[in-house]
């Protein structure tokens, strides 16, 4: 038998609901387990902040967690440079601090409100002065992917039947239709969030855990073991069969 991996999906700044996941692993006998964040931290919830403490305190006391990149966490982390930056990934007509990516919500956690008039420059200074450089430091050095045997988790997906060392980080945090549209077999089974389902699902080729918590729905974790998928619910686990 091999040792259960744990994944989490997207968080997107709900402390409440991540400790409620934490619960679940932890009651399904993976306390000390491997867990893989599957990125977004940050964005749109109310405690984007208190997220990133709470899996930089895990990390810090020795946990076994891998926390990956995903695009919102890349966008608070470009925002946070010297120069802010846009991530060439979105459209044209948003930015970070647009109300529908969630960043303002991000810098409310770190105690920074602004009204509408307020100038880039100096949103852009308070929360560099706010944001503690431990904070940006952690989102700086976070991975995109991690390989595990027969298992890919990463947060949006790949580019299919391109090699991994060819595989583009914008892709790896931001793709959708290609990745997703695509029914053959990848190299790996994939594991990722980035696109919101009303529950988690094995599609054969990759299983989505994003369940749309930056929407006000509950996160969603799953266990691999033995060749296996499950679900993790309060009640226990749920096996996810490919559909």
């Amino acid at each position: 038998m091999t040792s259960p991996i744990y994944a989490i999906g997207d968080i997107h700044g709900h402390l409440d609901k991540l400790e409620e996941v934490m619960d679940q692993i932890v009651a399904d006998g993976g306390r000390d387990a491997e867990v893989v964040f599957l990125g977004d931290l940050v964005d749109r919830g109310p405690d984007s902040k208190g997220v990133i403490d709470f899996v930089m305190n895990g990390l810090n006391q020795g946990r076994n967690w891998t926390v990956l990149t995903g695009n919102h966490d890349r966008m608070f982390r470009y925002f946070l440079e010297p120069w802010p930056r846009v991530d060439m990934r979105l459209r044209p007509d948003l930015y970070w601090l647009h109300d529908r990516l969630g960043g303002r919500d991000t810098l409310a956690s770190y105690g920074l409100r602004f009204d509408r008039d307020a100038r880039l420059s100096e949103i852009h200074a308070a929360a560099r002065a706010a944001v503690p450089a431990a904070h940006v430091a952690f989102l700086t050095n976070l991975p995109y992917f991690k390989q595990h045997d027969d298992l890919f988790f990463v947060h949006a997906g790949i580019r299919p039947n391109i090699p991994l060392a060819e595989q583009s980080n914008d892709d790896l945090c931001w793709i959708r239709d290609d990745f997703l549209s695509h029914t053959g077999p990848h190299p790996w089974l994939v594991v990722h969030g980035h696109t919101p389902v009303d529950h988690a699902m094995h599609y054969g080729n990759h299983v989505n855990l994003d369940t749309g918590a930056g929407y006000g729905r509950p996160i969603s974790a799953a266990v691999f073991e033995d060749g296996k998928v499950w679900s993790l619910h309060p009640q226990g686990r749920v096996e996810l069969r490919p559909i």
